[in-house]
């Protein structure tokens, strides 16, 4: 049974949820502050959700509950609470060693087999994990009861370079292709979100129908097309970036930039640059069409419409908290990883990937929360359409 408040006939309401692994912690955060914010027992606010990476694993989860999203918010905080890096990846000595050897006989003298899985690290445990704590028939059951619209999946396509949204939900919605960006109607499945997460080289790529899929985020674009194509006429974005938009004006260079720190400094360009550069493409497309009169846009077709916008981001600096949390990471790991030059301050930018911690994962937990509940008003202002009465003021 469905606990929910009515909802009026609004915008569509679209949730982005990006990549960032561990990162992705903050945004549970998030999502539980807009719970608490929201009236009690309220409808599944997010019309649309889309995913991509680790953004991808809580976006599913957050579908599969869109039936009862006060359950599906719990159920969310409790997967990351409990978190551990042997439940992702294999944190055993002799995984460890068969995976660098595997990697390494690879680079130097090639695959043994033609389907070699060659990666830093063996993620079988988060594929066992997902699949005893998401129930995907759910979804499909959330789309034809009308608790959601849609929702998807983005992964990169190793041989064709495109970027491709698997998508499900209402009958209504069509397969999209654009430069680079296609989106398809599919069954989302365990395969899609395992696609999703396999950041290139850490985690293993994975086969979809005729194609090898990497992690979503690597030539993503344009993040925010997905939930647009869907149907969404306004959007929320829960980035993982940490300290957004502010640029360092002094900065100490200390000594040639050791592997780990040039390896998260690639990881932060896939994950967080395409999302924050889409953020403010769409901000630019808000100002020009909110200078141009409804008539005028009318009359000359012109495609460009206002979208609603709310971006929340970390107000602290994701690196600085992992590395607090460096003793949390498995011996073995950090010897894969390079020994400590991957573990000092110059090599928690892949770090804070990588940390799926309980400790780590609950403080950005609780700064995500934090973060949501400063930002009140506006989260009260961007849903105060969806309700049929208003929300009561904070006390």
């Amino acid at each position: 049974m469905t606990s929910r408040t009515t909802r009026k006939d609004t915008k569509k309401t679209g949730l982005i949820l990006s990549g960032g692994g561990a990162r992705a912690a903050y945004q549970v955060g998030v999502l539980k502050a807009i719970h608490k914010i929201l009236p009690k027992n309220s409808a599944n606010p997010y019309d649309i959700i889309a995913g991509t990476s680790a953004g991808a694993i809580n976006g599913v989860a957050l579908a599969s509950y869109a039936e009862n999203h006060c359950i599906g918010i719990r159920h969310l905080e409790r997967i990351w609470n409990g978190f551990s890096p042997d439940q992702i990846y294999r944190t055993d000595l002799m995984g460890v060693i068969k995976t660098l050897a595997r990697l390494t006989r690879t680079t130097l003298i090639g695959r043994k087999y033609k389907n070699d899985r060659v990666s830093l690290l063996d993620n079988a445990p988060l594929k066992q994990l997902l699949s005893r704590v998401i129930q995907f028939d759910n979804i499909q059951k959330a789309i034809d009861n009308g608790a959601l619209h849609a929702m998807c999946v983005t992964g990169s396509g190793l041989d064709s370079g495109e970027s491709v949204s698997f998508f499900q939900g209402h009958y209504s919605i069509t397969n999209w292709q654009r430069h680079r960006r296609v989106g398809y109607r599919s069954r989302v499945s365990i395969d899609h979100l395992m696609a999703s997460s396999a950041i290139p080289m850490i985690f293993p790529s994975v086969k979809i129908n005729h194609e090898y899929y990497a992690d979503g985020a690597v030539r993503q674009l344009a993040p925010i097309s997905p939930a647009l194509h869907l149907g969404a006429e306004k959007i929320i974005v829960i980035g993982v970036s940490g300290e957004a938009h502010k640029r360092k004006d002094n900065f100490h260079i200390s000594s040639y930039p050791t592997p780990a720190k040039v390896m998260g400094h690639m990881l932060n360009a896939a994950f967080l640059d395409s999302m924050e550069t889409d953020v403010e493409r769409l901000q630019r497309i808000n100002r020009t069409v909110s200078m141009v009169p409804e008539k005028i846009r009318n009359k000359n077709t012109m495609e460009l419409k206002h979208i609603d916008l709310l971006e929340i981001s970390p107000s602290r600096s994701m690196d600085e908290i992992a590395g607090r949390h460096v003793d949390e990471l498995p011996k073995t790991i950090r010897i894969a990883l390079g020994g400590s030059g991957n573990t000092s301050r110059n090599g928690t930018g892949i770090l804070s990937y990588l940390l799926f911690s309980k400790g780590f994962c609950q403080e950005l937990i609780e700064l995500g929360f934090k973060d949501g509940m400063d930002r009140r008003e506006e989260i009260e202002a961007f849903f105060s359409d969806q309700l049929d009465y208003p929300i009561e003021p904070a006390l």
